[in-house]
């Protein structure tokens, strides 16, 4: 194998390729020219011995080899990330990057605010947001620190419990006065009712009533919370939501509040690594003390 096999460089024009499907979206994308990204590839493969793509009409299709090398380049491309995030700000400086994931429906509806406070005591730190409502591996350095609905369970992270975020059953008021409140689980049960689509995993938890819930019972199925809490409050359905966040809108109306509670634990994490780096520490406590505020709302 040639240098540029070793080269990150190449590695990332390779990948930004393979999610892209072009030579001229990746060069886009990494505001390179598409003779620079072709010049990348190309020495890859003969760095390599065997092509990584086939041109075909529809752009450019990975050969099994290129697929086979995807784990490990998007664990170089975390690795680069991390570094730079790293290397952004003076270990004991208020300044850098630092990288922060939570949930779509916690960094939609609940961080904005705590982060613009954030960003108003310490505007040299720069916040990256990453939603996704799975565990990013802060192991593997995915992100600096971490908002979770639920106790981590990695080693060599340090966590903090935040609180227990209680949510209930919900409905527009709209809604109920049209289609009447339901008085018992089981009336619930025969109506409009909001949920999960294909996240078996979630889905295997919810009941009413004693009841489990299928995908089958739910007239609007959709694996995105935001998307959930949208059609509560378009008028769709009774769905669930966080009290803290129903409590901000006088047009949600609880269903089944005796009934029909449960809890969320919220914890902050971040790598044991990363404790002495005064950036990430700030942001750690910063978000540790705003989501126990926030889980301490409304009779959270």
């Amino acid at each position: 194998m040639n240098n540029a096999v070793h080269s990150w460089d190449h590695w990332r024009s390779f990948l930004t390729v393979l999610d892209t499907g072009s030579l001229s979206a990746a060069a886009r994308a990494l505001a390179l020219t598409q003779p620079t990204v072709g010049r990348h590839v190309d020495a890859l493969e003969a760095g390599l011995g065997a092509p990584l793509f086939t041109r075909s009409r529809h752009g450019l299709a990975p050969t099994p080899l290129a697929l086979s090398l995807v784990p490990q380049a998007r664990a170089m491309a975390l690795a680069a990330e991390s570094l730079l995030r790293t290397a952004s700000g003076e270990r004991d400086a208020a300044r850098g990057t630092v990288r922060i994931t939570a949930s779509e429906m916690v960094g939609t509806w609940v961080l904005p605010p705590l982060l613009a406070d954030l960003r108003a005591q310490h505007p040299g730190i720069v916040l990256e947001l990453a939603l996704s409502d799975r565990n990013e591996d802060l192991l593997r350095r995915e992100a600096d620190v971490a908002v979770r609905m639920a106790r981590p369970t990695q080693e060599a992270l340090v966590a903090r419990h935040a609180g227990t975020v209680r949510v209930g059953l919900f409905a527009h008021r709209r809604y109920l006065a049209a289609h009447g409140t339901p008085q018992t689980p089981e009336e619930a049960l025969g109506h409009a009712l909001i949920g999960i689509d294909r996240d078996e995993a979630r889905l295997a938890g919810l009941a009413i009533g004693g009841r489990h819930l299928s995908r089958e019972d739910f007239s609007l199925r959709c694996d995105s919370d935001v998307a959930q809490l949208m059609a509560v409050k378009a008028g769709l359905g009774i769905g669930a939501c966080h009290l803290a966040l129903a409590a901000h809108d006088p047009d949600l109306v609880p269903v089944l509040p005796e009934a029909v509670m449960f809890g969320l634990e919220v914890w902050i994490a971040m790598h044991e690594d990363l404790r002495t780096s005064r950036r990430v520490r700030l942001v750690f406590d910063h978000l540790a003390a705003g989501m126990a505020a926030y889980a301490g709302r409304a009779g959270s």
